[in-house]
């Protein structure tokens, strides 16, 4: 399923999408492509051209007469995991430091953080919590206590020291860790409690307790306060295989840091709860909400590599797409998601049905003219401004194919007058335009059965009934009845998994005025119909060519007599 991209502008927003309804026809994509002009040049800058469907054959010859790129596709804009992600995502891989983690946590201000390893994929989840465990943990075992799990070459880091001798620094071992400023008495003690290979022992400026640990040949001496080893014992240390290491950090401090030179692999919890990108929020709200996790990766589907995180607080008020609608103005021929949207603008010439609520005034538009790009075109004018040739050419297409070329008999003087406008603007001559238009592409000849469906498809709720209607616009129908076995079959697969209670097929002879109808679904539905038979489920319309202004009113008649079962 193609979803939007919910990218960000340079303002800060989410782009304005003007789109037209699902399985758009010419007019819906040229209103689109048109009115995104003209708000570009008025009031949205970021406005973008969409569809929600394919383009039919008609519809590409526009586009590619025009020079024009097809609009942006978008099948569902039902917010998802990946429209409420952070992408700029503070992580670590489980090799880092305790204080390298830390410290970048605190500078971002975050609690939790994905922890990654080389190939961007998710290992697990630290808190801060968890990175204090790997300072405090064990505190009522002394030798535990002492036990820091590390590499030489971390500590250094992490002490910011420097290593004046020593050998196998990148490998982690199990130190224990003592502090040498007692007692000589007490440091000799101590020295052999424990095992020699595995002690570090911090001290400062003592020569005799250097000596000491040289003795018992001690695995790490860490010198405090910038303190060095005499010539001679260094040399000795470099024999012995000691490692030796300064800084100029006092000796609690210094403990502590050792400490902190811990990997935080320790500390991962590697049982965590991850989404893919295109999860709906609505499906996992309430699973999230009961979930003791802090923060949830989201995870790219095709190479399991992090795109970035999200809290339960970011479910709370998701980014809501901008949208302007063209062509229509119900919810149930819009994009999937349009609900959760914030619609701005609505440009249509269909009655108004549906259930379509705003939370803010928004501009509405709705003229009884023969197309959408008549009332683009119309704004064009109002705003003083001129649509560009391309752009021209297609809202002439939009009116030409809505109209059927001004014979339908939803035309009005204002499409002639705006058409005629047009048509200067894009540089054509309207009758050969017209005619290449119509000619470009057969459905019948050449399209499979679903295409033919669903290029110009339409869902209504209407007194109580689902239904649905298709129509297609040919030069003749001489193609029909070798397909007719074909589409009816089609038709009742539709129907069945749409769950209509009705569907149809309008097949349209735009040169003869002249339309069959194909039908399928409620018995009591396809009885009501009084045109002539032609069989059981198809009818002839003969001078039926408009949708919108002839069928539909027909088809509602009907279904206000039809008795649903």
């Amino acid at each position: 399923m193609i979803q939007a991209s919910f990218e960000k502008t340079g303002a800060g927003k989410l782009p304005v999408y003007v789109i037209g309804h699902q399985n758009p026809d010419t007019d819906a994509i040229c209103s689109a492509i048109g009115c995104a002009e003209l708000l570009r040049m008025t009031r949205y800058p970021d406005a973008v051209a969409a569809c929600c469907g394919g383009l039919n054959p008609r519809t590409r010859w526009v586009l590619e007469r025009a020079g024009m790129k097809a609009p942006h596709l978008i099948m569902d804009l039902r917010p998802t995991t990946e429209t409420i992600c952070r992408a700029d995502v503070v992580k670590a891989r489980p090799h880092e430091t305790f204080l390298d983690v830390y410290e970048r946590m605190e500078r971002a201000g975050v609690r939790t953080i994905p922890i990654i390893d080389d190939q961007e994929r998710m290992i697990g989840l630290a808190s801060s919590q968890d990175l204090l465990k790997l300072l405090l943990h064990n505190v009522g075992d002394t030798t535990e206590a002492r036990r820091v799990r590390t590499t030489v070459a971390n500590m250094a880091r992490t002490l910011e020291g420097y290593i004046d001798c020593g050998t196998d620094l990148d490998t982690e071992h199990d130190f224990i860790l003592t502090v040498s400023a007692s007692s000589e008495h007490t440091v000799e003690a101590r020295l052999t409690e424990y095992p020699r290979e595995q002690l570090v022992v911090v001290v400062g400026d003592r020569p005799e307790v250097h000596k000491m640990a040289l003795k018992v040949q001690v695995r790490v001496m860490v010198l405090t306060g910038g303190a060095h080893l005499a010539p001679d014992l260094l040399e000795l240390a470099r024999v012995q295989g000691c490692t030796i290491l300064s800084c100029h950090h006092d000796t609690a401090s210094t403990t502590q840091l050792i400490r902190c030179s811990r990997r935080i692999a320790d500390a991962v919890e590697r049982d965590f709860k991850s989404y893919g990108s295109k999860v709906h929020l609505a499906s996992i709200r309430s699973e999230i909400q009961h979930l003791p996790q802090a923060l949830f990766p989201v995870i790219r589907e095709d190479n399991g590599k992090l795109i970035g995180v999200f809290s339960k607080t970011d479910l709370l008020d998701p980014p809501r797409q901008r949208l302007v609608l063209v062509d229509h103005n119900e919810l149930s021929q819009a994009v999937p998601g349009a609900a959760d949207a914030n619609i701005l603008e609505v440009l249509d010439h269909h009655r108004l049905s549906g259930n379509l609520v705003s939370r803010e005034p928004i501009r509405f538009i709705n003229e009884p003219v023969g197309s959408t790009c008549t009332i683009v075109a119309r704004l064009f004018q109002l705003s003083s401004l001129r649509p560009t040739p391309s752009v021209a050419m297609c809202l002439c297409a939009g009116i030409i194919s809505d109209t059927l070329k001004l014979t339908s008999p939803t035309t009005t003087p204002t499409d002639r007058d705006i058409l005629s406008w047009l048509a200067g603007q894009a540089g054509i001559v309207v009758d050969d335009f017209a005619r290449e238009f119509f000619g470009a592409g057969s459905l019948l000849r050449s399209a499979p059965s679903d295409l033919i469906l669903n290029t110009d498809r339409k869902e209504f709720q209407e007194n109580g009934w689902h239904i649905s209607i298709s129509q297609i616009e040919e030069l003749g129908l001489d193609d029909f009845e070798s397909r007719a076995a074909e589409l009816r079959e089609a038709l009742g697969r539709m129907a069945q998994s749409h769950k209509h209670d009705f569907a149809c097929l309008i097949v349209t002879d735009i040169s003869k005025h002249y339309s069959l109808l194909l039908t399928s679904g409620s018995e009591a539905v396809i009885r009501e119909i009084d045109f002539p038979h032609l069989a059981p489920d198809l009818f002839e319309m003969d001078g039926v060519v408009s949708r919108k202004k002839q069928f539909f009113p027909f088809i509602s008649r009907v279904l206000a007599r039809a008795v649903k079962s």
